[in-house]
């Protein structure tokens, strides 16, 4: 029998293949030309509070209906007692406000393109209020008012922002009895039930308050800071919209209450194609939780039984963010978990009937990421190809000893990753190959990532929030000369593009998912060098199904339900880019 050690070399050196440097850029960083100045303040003071490690993350939404995207960014805090941020690792500026942000999206098209610029208007809406300390924020329509809402997590009292229609927001979490006073992280609004309004999840994360912060100390013998094994975890919480503006807290009842797990990222999708929305947990250091909902609504941790509890080793790892898309084409959503370095991040392939394989190290996504702690991670088509890439941001929680030994008050530095999606190989396996782009390489404490379309010009751009560094916009320059088709249309609907009666893609419109955020909720599909005009088979969150025929490429659609027509066809099956075959050995799935 080979020795453990000899077997995960030969992994090593037969998977990873050396980054791509022979590569045109792919983003171009935007920060400083668009007028984004913000940076998460994490409190740090030398105490090592666990919190302080975990921030930020935000949201992408059209607070204004302008049309295009604003951006709404979480702030820290302090957590150490009795100190000011002028006794902190880093002392804000002068005059640097210590609240939650909103910058509106002042979007201008010129005659070499489109121009991003962000203004600051975070007292005009109502966010200036200082004191919290924040994680993340999902954004939905609530109400059904038409204006988008949201819903910020903190180490303490969560907070829902109802949007008046007027540029300014209120809170409302009391009113709406949408409170959880616990460390939550991420939250997803999703149409659980079917009834045309959001209900409300909300991940919470273990049982820290700063008078019972744990003394923890790490591999060299130093204090660094805590693992969530060093707290209880908690449960999450499960709020059902009422349709009248208020929520029932339904965690018990709906069986969301019966397990707790120390939650980072969440994501609502149909795991097996029943028309239902479930949803899955990344739990960090334990067991992944994938709640399937029932006829009766109630919900059933099935995540063991269905392959994607633990990896394909059987080990609980530390789930931070989660990917949930179509990568290998075949008309189901896969899921993707990123996770402490010396881990690998895991890709979980589904079959269709919502049973999953562990397709990291096959996939070659598995080793690349190794010597990385992730957290924000996507699908997204950066290349407008017709095949979703993944980026995967990094950023460590344990100290790194050379960046310590260097003098780095916090060294926690890692360099974010792109993996180009090269389709299936000669045996049938979905391939992955890591590209290096210096704009995304750039090295930060990498948390949030939040992917849209910020520019309207048919690509996906990134902002990646940084723990105690700036956020950093990164704008898709890959994309260029390949057509796409936008379709903005409500949370939860599920679209297949078809051509010619052929099917080309499939997504499901959605804000949540990655980390402690919320994406842009419209859907947007690369189509290569192919500008036709597509159709879109959309199944609406009641599972009412339309299609939308002669779509124009290279813009935007809003589809309305009811404003189609009935489907002409049953859908077709579509032929899956992979097989789903377990190799008889490691050896055989690294070559």
């Amino acid at each position: 029998m080979r020795h453990p050690f000899f077997i995960l070399t030969f992994l090593f050196l037969t998977t990873t293949a050396p980054a791509d440097d022979d590569t045109s850029p792919l983003y171009q960083d935007a920060t400083a030309t668009a007028q984004l100045h913000f940076t998460y303040w994490n409190g740090a003071t030398g105490d090592y509070h666990f919190p302080e490690i975990a921030g930020g993350g935000g949201a992408l939404l059209d607070y204004d209906g302008d049309g295009d995207l604003d951006l709404f960014l979480v702030q820290g805090g302090m957590l150490s007692k009795g100190k000011a941020p002028a006794d902190t690792l880093f002392p804000p500026a002068e005059g640097t406000p210590l609240s939650d942000r909103l910058f509106r999206n002042d979007l201008t098209q010129t005659a070499d393109g489109p121009r991003l610029s962000f203004t600051d208007v975070t007292a005009d809406a109502g966010f200036a209020a200082e004191g919290d300390y924040g994680m993340g924020a999902a954004a939905g329509d609530f109400d059904g008012d038409g204006w988008t809402d949201l819903y910020v997590t903190n180490v303490g009292p969560n907070r829902l922002w109802r949007n008046r229609g007027d540029g300014s927001f209120e809170e409302v979490t009391a009113e709406a009895g949408a409170g959880d006073s616990r460390w939550s992280v991420s939250a997803a609004f999703a149409d659980l039930d079917a009834d045309g309004d959001l209900d409300l999840f909300v991940a919470n994360y273990v049982d820290y308050t700063p008078a019972t912060n744990v003394r923890c100390l790490g591999n060299s013998g130093v204090r660094d800071y805590c693992g969530p094994a060093s707290y209880a975890p908690l449960t999450d919480r499960l709020f059902v919209n009422r349709g009248d503006g208020t929520f029932e807290d339904a965690t018990n009842r709906l069986g969301i209450g019966e397990a707790a797990g120390p939650g980072l990222g969440v994501v609502a999708f149909d795991a097996d194609g029943d028309g239902r929305l479930d949803l899955y947990v990344a739990n960090d250091g334990a067991a992944n939780q994938l709640w399937m909902q029932g006829a009766d609504g109630r919900f059933s941790d099935e995540a063991l039984l269905r392959g994607c509890a633990l990896s394909g080793e059987g080990k609980a790892e530390a789930g931070m963010g989660i990917a949930v898309g179509d990568p290998d084409g075949d008309g189901d959503e896969d899921l993707l978990v990123s996770h402490l370095d010396r881990e690998t991040n895991t890709f979980y392939a589904n079959d269709g009937d919502g049973f999953f394989r562990d397709a990291s190290i096959a996939s070659g996504l598995g080793m690349a990421s190794w010597k990385m702690t992730g957290f924000g991670t996507t699908w997204s088509d950066v290349d407008n190809d017709g095949r979703r890439d993944l980026v995967v941001v990094n950023g460590a929680v344990y100290s790194i000893e050379s960046q310590a030994r260097a003098g780095d008050p916090f060294p926690f530095a890692l360099g974010h990753q792109l993996f180009v999606n090269e389709g299936a190989d000669e045996r049938g396996r979905l391939r992955f190959r890591e590209v290096t782009d210096p704009a995304l390489a750039a090295p930060g404490v990498g948390r949030g990532a939040l992917v849209g379309d910020l520019d309207d010009d048919g690509d996906e751009d990134l902002v990646v929030v940084h723990n105690s560094g700036p956020a950093r916009l990164l704008v898709n320059e890959a994309a260029a000369g390949r057509h796409w088709v936008g379709l903005d249309l409500a949370l939860g609907a599920a679209v297949e593009i078809r051509r010619g009666g052929a099917f080309v893609s499939y997504a499901r419109a959605r804000g949540d998912g990655g980390y402690a955020t919320s994406r842009d909720p419209r859907l947007l599909f690369g189509l290569g060098d192919d500008g036709s005009a597509v159709d879109a088979l959309v199944t609406w969150p009641d599972g009412r199904r339309e299609q939308f025929g002669g779509l124009a490429t290279d813009r935007y659609h809003a589809l309305e339900r009811g404003a189609g027509t009935p489907p002409a066809e049953p859908p077709p099956t579509p032929e899956p880019e992979t097989t789903p075959e377990t190799p008889a050995s490691s050896e055989e799935t690294a070559g």
